[in-house]
Formats: C-alpha cells, sequence, structure tokens
C-alpha cells in the first residue's frame, strides 16, 4: 500500500466576475485591485475571471483597465487583458445596474465566467441601500441555476445594535445570509488565524487554557498615527466604533472561543457567538469602573511635534471623540468565570503593535529568596499579530553563574525566521475566500449583533456623560486612568519600550 503524503490541493477561484461598486476609491485603489493583482500572480484566478468596477466618475473601459493594470506585470496584463470593464452611473440610478446586467452578460459570453458574481460594496455607509436595491431592482441578487451571486459588505456595519438590525434588514430584503459576506481584514491576517492553529493543533495549550491557569488576558491594537485626512469620518466613529467593536471583539472571541466540532464556517462561527453571548454587559452604574475612553493631544519632541486630535483637519476644536477606549470584560461561562479581560486600543501611542497576551497565576508558593529573584515576571504567552509576527513564551530561568539567582527569560517563534513561504495580504486571503465561497473568515449577523450588543451601553454612557473627556499626550500609552483601570487588583499593561 502507498503510504506517501498527499498533496495539499491549493486553492483558487472558479470562474466569476467581481464587480466591485466604490471603483474609483480608496480602497479599490489601495487594497482591493493589488489583491486581484496578487491572486492573478499568484495562479489563483482562472482564464475565466472578469473585473467589472462601477461608481459615479466618468470613465472608459480602458481607462478603468489601466488604473486597474497599469504597472502591473505583463503576465497579470495578459490574463486580465479583455477582461475588465467599467460602468459609470448612479447607485440610486436604476439604469446604471440595467447597463450592469448586460456587461456581465456580455463578459459571462465572451469570457465565460458561468453567471459567477460576487459583489463588493467598496463605497460608504450611505450607499449600501442604494446598490442593495439597485442589485434586486435588476434581478441580479438571483443567481441563475448552478451559478452564485454574493454580496461583500465592508465596515461599519451599522453604528448601533438598531442601525445594523436596519440595514440587515435591507440586506436580508435581498440576499439570503448565507449570500452575504461582512468583511474585517484583520480576520485575513495569517497571524490572526495562527491564533486558531497555536489552540487547536497543540494539545500543550489546551490544558491551561483556561481560568485554573490563566490570570488575566490584554488584548491591545495600538497606532502610531493620529487620524490624519480622516478626520471627518472618525469625529462620527471613535475608537470605539472604529476599532474595538469589530477587530478588537473578533480577536477576542477567536482566542476565548470553546474548541468547535470541525472548521467548517458555521462550526467556527457558531462557538464565536457563543463566546460573545458570554461576555457580561456591565450596568450603567458599572461602565465609569470598567471603561475608559481618551484623547490625545499635542506632544512628541521639540523635533516631531505632533498636533493634537482637536487640530487635525475636518476635527471639531470642541470634539469629545474618542482616540483611546479601554475595557475590562468579563465572560461568564465554565472556562472564564472569573479571568478579567483587559482590551485597548488608541492613536497616536508610542508603538505600533496588536498582540493577544495570556498572563499565568504565579507558583502558590516560590521557595526562592526575594534577593534571588532578579526583576522575575509571571509567566505569560504573547501573541504578537503585527508587526513581528509571532509567539513569544516568558517564563522564569536560572541565571548563567555559581549564584542560583532567577531571572525572566523568553522563547520566540517568529513567522519571518520559521517560514520561507509568502504570506498573503488579508484582502486578497478574503478576496479569494468569497469567490471559493468559504465564508469561516466572514462575520455572520449574529455576531454583528452581539458585538453591537457589548459596546452600546459604554457608547451611550459617554454621549450622556458631560464631564471633561480624559487626554493623553501623544506618543504616550494613554490617560492615567487607563492604568487605574487594570491597577485595581495589582496588574498593569504591557507596554512596549
Amino acid at each position: 500500500m502507498d503510504h506517501a503524503p498527499q498533496l495539499i490541493q491549493e486553492r483558487s477561484a472558479p470562474p466569476a466576475t467581481l464587480v466591485i461598486f466604490g471603483a474609483s476609491g480608496d480602497l479599490t485603489r489601495r487594497k482591493l485591485l493589488p489583491a486581484v493583482e496578487n491572486l492573478a500572480r499568484h495562479g489563483r484566478l482562472p482564464d475565466q475571471f472578469a473585473l467589472v468596477g462601477v461608481a459615479r466618475t466618468p470613465m472608459t473601459d480602458d481607462q478603468f483597465a489601466e488604473s486597474a493594470l497599469g504597472g502591473r506585470s505583463l503576465a497579470d496584463k495578459r490574463q486580465l487583458a479583455g477582461g475588465v470593464r467599467y460602468v459609470a452611473g448612479g447607485y440610486d440610478d436604476p439604469e446604471t445596474y440595467k447597463r450592469l446586467a448586460e456587461t456581465l452578460d456580455e463578459l459571462d459570453a465572451v469570457r465565460g465566467t458561468a453567471g459567477n458574481r460576487l459583489f463588493y460594496l467598496s463605497t460608504p455607509a450611505g450607499a449600501f441601500e442604494p446598490v442593495i436595491n439597485g442589485l434586486a431592482g435588476a434581478g441580479l441578487n438571483q443567481p441563475r441555476e448552478g451559478s452564485f451571486s454574493r454580496l461583500v459588505i465592508e465596515k461599519p456595519y451599522g453604528r448601533d445594535l438598531a442601525t445594523a438590525r436596519e440595514l440587515d434588514g435591507v440586506v436580508h430584503s435581498a440576499f439570503e445570509e448565507h449570500q452575504v459576506f461582512r468583511i474585517d481584514h484583520y480576520l485575513g491576517k495569517d497571524t490572526v488565524q495562527n491564533v486558531l492553529a497555536l489552540r487547536f493543533a497543540n494539545s500543550i495549550f489546551q490544558p491551561i487554557w483556561d481560568r485554573s491557569w490563566v490570570d488575566h488576558v490584554q488584548i491591545t491594537v495600538a497606532e502610531t498615527l493620529g487620524v490624519g485626512t480622516r478626520g471627518g469620518f472618525y469625529e462620527h466613529a471613535g475608537a470605539m466604533r472604529d476599532i474595538v467593536q469589530n477587530h478588537v471583539l473578533q480577536v477576542l472571541a477567536l482566542a476565548l472561543m470553546e474548541p468547535p466540532a470541525s472548521f467548517e464556517a458555521e462550526g467556527l462561527r457558531n462557538e464565536k457567538v457563543k463566546l460573545l453571548q458570554a461576555i457580561r454587559l456591565p450596568t450603567d452604574r458599572d461602565i465609569a469602573d470598567a471603561a475608559v475612553r481618551g484623547q490625545y493631544t499635542r506632544g512628541g519632541t521639540r523635533e516631531e511635534l505632533m498636533a493634537g486630535y482637536r487640530e487635525e483637519v475636518g476635527v471639531d476644536p470642541l470634539s469629545r471623540t474618542e482616540t483611546y477606549a479601554a475595557m475590562r470584560l468579563n465572560v461568564d461561562n465554565w472556562r472564564w468565570a472569573g479571568v478579567p479581560f483587559y482590551v485597548r486600543t488608541g492613536k497616536r501611542l508610542p508603538a505600533r503593535l496588536t498582540e493577544v497576551a495570556l498572563q499565568f497565576q504565579r507558583p502558590p508558593h516560590l521557595p526562592i529568596p526575594d534577593d534571588q529573584l532578579t526583576g522575575l515576571e509571571a509567566d505569560a504567552l504573547i501573541l504578537r499579530i503585527q508587526p513581528n509576527e509571532g509567539i513569544s513564551l516568558r517564563f522564569g530561568a536560572k541565571v548563567p553563574g555559581h549564584s542560583f539567582r532567577v531571572r525572566t527569560a523568553s522563547m520566540d517563534f517568529s513567522y519571518d525566521q520559521t517560514f520561507v513561504e509568502e504570506s498573503p495580504e488579508a484582502y486578497e486571503r478574503l478576496l479569494l475566500d468569497a469567490l471559493i465561497g468559504d465564508a469561516s473568515l466572514f462575520i455572520r449577523s449574529d455576531e454583528v449583533q452581539q458585538c453591537w450588543r457589548i459596546v452600546d451601553p459604554i457608547i451611550e454612557h459617554w454621549a450622556k456623560d458631560n464631564s471633561p473627556i480624559p487626554t493623553y499626550e501623544a506618543a504616550s500609552w494613554g490617560p492615567t486612568d487607563a492604568d487605574r483601570l487594570i491597577g485595581r487588583n495589582g496588574r498593569k499593561w504591557r507596554n512596549a519600550a
């Protein structure tokens, strides 16, 4: 019998047309078109693939093809040449969708795209409803037999639980839930997915991944940049809506959920929803002790003085929008009862950093005298999502020498040093998944609602609070209130040097 290992089947897209609404926008230029290019370069797209851009900006097929293929390799141009189209028109104009339908039928005939369509909404949120209604009005939401019609929606998915449910009503009036792919690009990162690999492919971690061993967990999403040119958008979002409601809670769900029965999409997403449902909601009275906000002010050095948030373009000089948010969450289930989870995110912090850190309980009895301990810290497992992607295990070790002294040491795994394979960009991975129909890394309707359920009470409390918003200097680690939040039980934030 031949026991030779089988090669893993490489994933590739079926014949299909990718339709990008908002084709003249920034996200399309910076992320989506390069993702299509990389999929073509890596042989993940068939010859029967087509790309259609839709936007209000007047443009010909050739002009859009030049913007989509300009600067690309000859091989990519040859593969996509003849399969790029552009439809100009208003999102609320039925004629736009009539022309789009004609274009798609033509591509089915000349390109062999088999009636498969992936509609990507790379537009401001205000355009979601007219685009969805326009697709339904032209019958483009209903696939032909044996084909698919799918919808990819960018964030923000509503501004709160009520508006998320309203948007769901619009979406589900035209598309079934299995046709909808709500995208969070964080879930497309290999290092986020590595949380699943670490937890469920290694038996050594599973026994200690619970309240018996873990003292607390910290999740940090830190940015060094300010709001830049996005001041107008950020004024209506803030750190809680922009980062915590989606990125942070998605990473938390992956890190804390129960093992799924399988890695099929519904198995994974069911366990994420169960975890989010188990997060205890703070009462209005508890929010002051469980959540902290902040706003960056001018800071840095004389050589590199950074403007404060209220000085940024498009920002109200009296703005009360938070650029920093921290929370203590509690999960009421068997695995995590009694373990606090501290999450934080902020702009204009000293380092760009995304990580999950599990700090373990200290030994119940330490027989080593204090004078032989050199700054010994609690054991910890740190999952670095960005930058310097990898994993660190922190533990105590004897210092070389004649004396018995113990100091903290680390074992480090680095993606760059361990693997020679190229890590795909997040949008590249997620576009391919949507074309294939794999919803594992996309967010289900009930997940969205559970995330809003968690943050809504805090956002509402802050909106009613007329006291001055806490501030922190740019290039510092946030407001002092955040240190008090975690320090009440003798804990402290992991602040990178």
